[in-house]
């Protein structure tokens, strides 16, 4: 795992000590990213320049040095993953007689090698991993910026004026005196809505994500930027076609059959991702997800692996005596580690400079601290993200289709009726009815916040389409109303061009959650929490042979009679008793409804201070003060939504150089 970034100037000319120096500031900025070695290469005639931080996994050795050139030079690198069938390349390389005389065996060497003798595109297509790299072709004097099919690996780039900027993360920008820091207003308020910014936009103007599964290239001779819209991307992999591909290309075997395959194509995914030169682990919730990621590990393994997890004294937040377990009955070497409120709370300073743009999802916190303790004992750690999204795993797809049939059943006038009747009754009175009949019902009765969540319901009753029902459930804030002068951009979830053909609402929800909740929220929240602390993280579900998998089961065999993840289980139930991991989804989050009535109120209070958002012009102090009221009284939770303004107006004080955009953008959308 490393951190890349670099510059492409078109009418600047700066000498090469010059250019290197910038790369090397700007590599700088990504340390973290990469503490074992640091690396620079321009082409100063095409004004061309690579930064390098490298986290040594395969091929400790210089030979495994960044920016890498081919053995024919016409290809330089900088490249952030991991490629897992590497040596598989590099064998079919070796038949094809195109392999050079190997230096090492670093997976960027075989990349390079790979490039020289298929090109780019029929290169990526056969790369199993996690990526985000830029090539230099020094032949046709082309840029080229890739990412993996899922959008595991970050990467960012800014167009300004003549001057392309990328990178693996946003503050290497800073070190770049072409760089601007302007906030887009528009953009802040897509934020609002989803607690994170989603591709292809970036919080800062003229800055931009690669979208996954895409490749973008720019040849200098006759580049022009596109002003305010992204750079022309070519999807190689598409999440699109796969999910419409399914609807033809239904699996047909028994569930045993079904049960086998999964088993044979995880354990395929497993071994290639704990090949490392360096100590693998895992993170260990307890839950189905991870647990099947490390009994198949155990498995595959003639010694004890090594599992994490981290624990919580507040009730109904810890999972740690849960992982214990499926810990125990595997044999793995397990570490627990409990952390005091203190210690999740020293780590909420940390997030703005951890996330560079604003992003709300709390489970960070913990997300954090497990990464930090793991990587105490090791340097590669697999998790079990994806899984939801892939096996059917989320609440909503249990409920948000038996809401919308229901409601698309009755009249407009008996759905307003029966939202009044819900809305009518406050949810702290919801709740103290749901904990006194919860034991002696089954379902909602039996969750927390049954009330929030009730008054959710009643807002969702009025869509009048799936989707909408859908952009209710994943919405926060309405970003229009609490965002000053903005006019939310189109995006994937709104547009109708982005729109598959998956007939099924329910298939149609882990679509859109694949596509967008699943890049920018998930594996955002592990990335850079990981790589933070310098822990590289490897996601089995997200095995594009995996993927591919899941979407083609029928949905019977994702969900079954109310039971998520039903494929999932029944590997699982293989190696774990059903016993040890049966239990209510519980999520890895932290307490932040009490915090912020508690230790946190006055660091809360100083950032929602009505003064101080108006005088910063972007957020509209009304709605916000309401809903602080309301929380701190208790008759409402709105920690989401709270934890969506205090992470931007934080990230707001780290940066402090940022100003807003005054005037909207062009609307746009990603591939």
């Amino acid at each position: 795992m490393c951190g890349i970034t670099g510059f492409v100037e078109l009418r600047q000319r700066r000498s090469a000590d010059e250019n290197l120096r910038l790369a090397r500031a700007m590599a700088r900025r990504l340390r973290h990213r990469g503490p074992d070695d640091s690396g620079e290469w321009c082409d100063a005639a095409a004004g061309v320049a690579f930064g390098h931080r490298r986290l040594s996994i395969l091929d400790l050795s210089s030979e495994g040095h960044q920016p890498m050139a081919s053995a024919d030079g016409r290809y330089v690198l900088g490249f952030n993953g991991e490629i897992y069938n590497w040596a598989a390349i590099r064998a079919e390389l070796e038949q094809a007689g195109a392999a050079p005389k190997w230096r090492g065996h670093s997976d960027t060497e075989v990349m390079l090698a790979a490039f020289s003798h298929w090109g780019i595109r029929r290169s990526v297509e056969s790369f199993v991993g996690m990526f985000a790299f830029a090539v230099w072709d020094r032949q046709e004097r082309t840029l080229w910026l890739a990412r993996d099919r899922l959008g595991e690996k970050p990467l960012y780039y800014a167009l300004l004026d003549s001057t392309l900027l990328f990178a693996s993360e946003l503050k290497a920008f800073q070190a770049h005196p072409a760089w601007k820091q302007e906030v887009d207003r528009d953009v802040l308020a897509l934020y609002m809505r989803h607690n994170y910014v989603p591709a292809p936009f970036c919080i800062y103007r003229r800055a931009f994500k690669l979208m996954p599964g895409t490749i973008a290239s720019v040849h200098v001779e006759d580049a022009r930027w596109p002003g305010e819209e992204p750079l022309a991307a070519e999807a190689y992999w598409s999440i699109r076609e796969v999910a419409e591909r399914s609807r033809h290309e239904v699996f047909t075997g028994s569930e045993k059959e079904a049960t086998d395959e999964l088993e044979r194509l995880l354990r395929q995914a497993i071994r290639g991702q704990v090949l490392a030169d360096v100590p693998v682990g895992a993170f260990l919730s307890g839950g189905i997800d991870s647990s099947a990621v490390v009994a198949l590990m155990q498995a595959e393994s003639t010694r004890p692996i090594r599992t994490f997890t981290i624990g919580f004294q507040e009730e109904g937040y810890d999972e740690a005596k849960h992982a214990a377990a499926v810990a125990r009955h595997l044999g793995t070497d397990h570490t627990s580690l409990y952390v005091t409120p203190q210690e999740s709370l020293d780590v909420i300073p940390k997030l703005p400079e951890i996330y560079d743009e604003p992003f709300a999802d709390s489970s960070q916190i913990p997300t954090y601290l497990v990464a930090q303790m793991a990587r105490q004992h090791v340097t590669v750690s697999l998790s079990g993200d994806g899984g939801d999204e892939m096996f059917g795993g989320y609440n909503r797809y249990l409920w948000a289709n038996r809401i919308w049939w229901w409601s698309s059943k009755l009249p407009r006038a008996g759905l307003r009726l029966f939202s009044g009747l819900l809305t009518g009754i406050s949810p702290g009175a919801w709740n103290t009815a749901a904990r006194k009949i919860g034991p002696l019902s089954p379902g909602m009765a039996r969750q927390p916040n049954v009330g929030d969540k009730l008054h959710k319901m009643a807002a969702i009753l009025a869509a009048a389409s799936p989707k909408e029902v859908y952009l209710r459930l994943v919405s926060h804030w309405d970003g229009e109303h609490v965002v000053r002068g903005a006019i939310e951009p189109r995006t994937l979830l709104n547009d109708g061009r982005t729109l598959a053909d998956i007939p099924n609402f329910t298939h149609q929800m882990m679509y859109w959650d694949a596509m967008t909740y699943l890049p920018d929220d998930i594996l955002v929240k592990v990335d850079r929490a990981a790589m933070a602390v310098s822990l590289e993280t490897r996601v089995p579900y997200l095995d594009h042979r995996v993927v591919e998998f899941a979407w083609g089961l029928p949905l019977q065999m994702k969900i079954r009679d109310g039971v998520s993840k039903w494929l999932l289980r029944q590997l699982l139930y293989r190696f774990v008793p059903q016993e040890i991991v049966e239990r209510p989804k519980m999520g890895f989050g932290v307490p932040i409804d009490s915090w912020l009535r508690g230790s946190l109120r006055d660091w809360a209070e100083s950032l929602l201070d009505e003064r101080k958002l108006r005088q910063q012009g972007l957020l509209d102090p009304k709605p916000v003060r309401a809903k602080w009221a309301e929380h701190l009284s208790g008759r409402r939770n709105w920690q989401y939504h709270l934890w969506d303004v205090l992470m931007f107006q934080a990230w707001v004080e780290a940066n402090s150089d940022v100003a807003p955009a005054s005037e909207a953008r062009p609307a746009i959308v990603g591939p």
